[in-house]
């Protein structure tokens, strides 16, 4: 019995060292924790006079709850003993009782019983979590997203959402975004809420071939064009001199209120959002979720600093939300409920051009400054996975893969040739990720890149 009780608390031990719920019985005593510290120990032969007066301890309280070091202690030494008897059976021998232990130390049999009992309680458990979780099925059927921004480059965005929404068993949980991904979002959201999904890519796709067909100055400001990954951008042909007063919001506001009815994203049935914004005062980024999109959010998180004043909001001033994580991963963690979590990553983070020109070293900074505290929310998410901690399955399209020399390129050119190539690749890359190879088992934070992706 006591061979049995150890081996069924050995495969719990895990368990009760990190889930609180499966606590140790309280008829449990110490004197099987001290067994073991007897057991464990080099044998010696006490007298009166050689041991030591602090040696003696006053007995624990009764009722006193085992600490898990202190369980696995008393699995352990029973499961020596219980080894033994085993060995000595397998090899013909009679089954000869463990050596009697110091009369100052009692085993009562009870403990085992209990020990038996709450491991049996632990696996029962750990059971029933399993037969829980549903079984992972390719494509996921329930989706977050984290959408990066970064200027015209968000077209890519365009396509591969587009795919996404044409994929029936894939339903989306929570979006967050940041500058043009913000946008991006948002109109996934609002056409998901008032037509579906059909609604949802219509909508994606007015807004961006209004942005073709404009070429404007206000375009380039509503996808956040010169802030934070197009700063270098020069004002050449895509800028016409006097066609847009660049510290006039106005046309902004109605150009997002013609596309969006921020009304209807308050509704149940629409995804959770979450728009990023960097605030003025502090620096700090501040998320705004469903009950607090407007207009006014969306300029202040494709405010470029360097060309209008900023966005204020509730008496906070805000600029572009490119400038902390963008896109933001973990307030998406702790919204979102699904398993998976697709981030799609536009700005470029490799380079295989040193930049010499300070127009190419200002692109170049740009670009890394833009990745930095994506990398720097990976990073933490990995080291909670490495501690334990449930997060989701992460997995990445980038259009850097999809776009040879993209570094290269100009995020404010909406030139219709350069939207349409971005538009066809995130198309693309979003029908191999669907069709990649099943995922067997979660790997938490671990980011599956596209490239590693089998197509079907």
């Amino acid at each position: 019995m006591l061979r049995t009780a150890a081996t069924a608390l050995l495969s719990a031990a895990e368990i009760w060292s990190t889930d609180p719920a499966v606590a140790a019985a309280p008829e449990l005593n110490a004197n099987a924790a001290a067994a073991m510290t007897h057991a464990a120990a080099p044998v010696e032969v006490e007298t009166a006079e050689t041991r030591p007066p602090e040696a003696v301890k006053a007995p624990e309280p009764a009722g006193r709850h085992l600490l898990p070091s202190e369980i696995l202690a008393e699995a352990r030494f029973f499961s020596s003993h219980g080894k033994r008897a085993q060995e000595n059976q397998v090899a013909g021998q009679a089954e000869i009782a463990p050596p009697p232990l110091p009369p100052e130390i009692s085993i009562d049999p009870e403990i085992a019983r209990a020990l038996e009992k709450h491991a049996a309680a632990a696996r029962a458990q750990l059971r029933a979590a399993e037969a829980a979780a549903p079984p992972r099925v390719w494509p996921p059927q329930k989706l977050s997203l984290a959408l990066q921004g970064g200027g015209s480059f968000a077209a890519f965005t365009w396509g591969v959402l587009e795919r996404l929404l044409e994929e029936p068993a894939c339903n989306f949980d929570c979006v967050s975004g940041a500058s043009v991904g913000a946008i991006n979002a948002t109109l996934l959201a609002c056409g998901l809420v008032q037509g579906g999904r059909e609604g949802a890519r219509k909508l994606l796709a007015k807004f961006w071939q209004r942005m073709t067909n404009e070429t404007s100055f206000r375009s380039l400001m509503l996808i956040g064009g010169f802030s934070p990954a197009g700063s270098s951008v020069a004002f050449g042909p895509t800028l016409r001199s006097g066609h847009f007063d660049p510290f006039d919001l106005d046309p902004l506001r109605e150009a997002l209120a013609r596309d969006i009815d921020f009304a209807a994203l308050g509704s149940k049935e629409c995804p959770k959002l979450l728009v990023a914004a960097t605030r003025v005062r502090d620096g700090k980024q501040q998320i705004f979720d469903n009950a607090a999109m407007s207009a006014d959010v969306l300029l202040a998180s494709t405010c470029p600093p360097l060309v209008h004043c900023t966005v204020e909001i509730d008496g906070e001033s805000y600029w572009d939300g490119g400038y902390g994580p963008n896109p933001p991963l973990l307030p998406l963690i702790r919204n979102a409920a699904a398993s998976d979590l697709l981030l799609v990553q536009i700005t470029p983070s490799r380079d295989s051009f040193v930049p010499i020109t300070a127009a190419a070293i200002d692109r170049r900074l740009d670009q890394i400054t833009a990745n930095a505290a994506l990398n720097a929310e990976l990073a933490a998410l990995e080291w909670a996975r490495a501690r334990g901690l449930a997060t989701p399955t992460i997995h990445r399209i980038a259009a850097e893969d999809e776009i040879d020399g993209l570094a290269q390129r100009n995020p404010a050119d909406l030139g219709r040739s350069f939207i349409a190539l971005l538009h066809g690749r995130g198309r693309g890359a979003a029908e191999r990720w669907l069709r990649g190879a099943q995922v067997t088992r979660p790997v938490p934070v671990t980011v599956v890149e596209q490239r590693e992706l089998v197509e079907a």
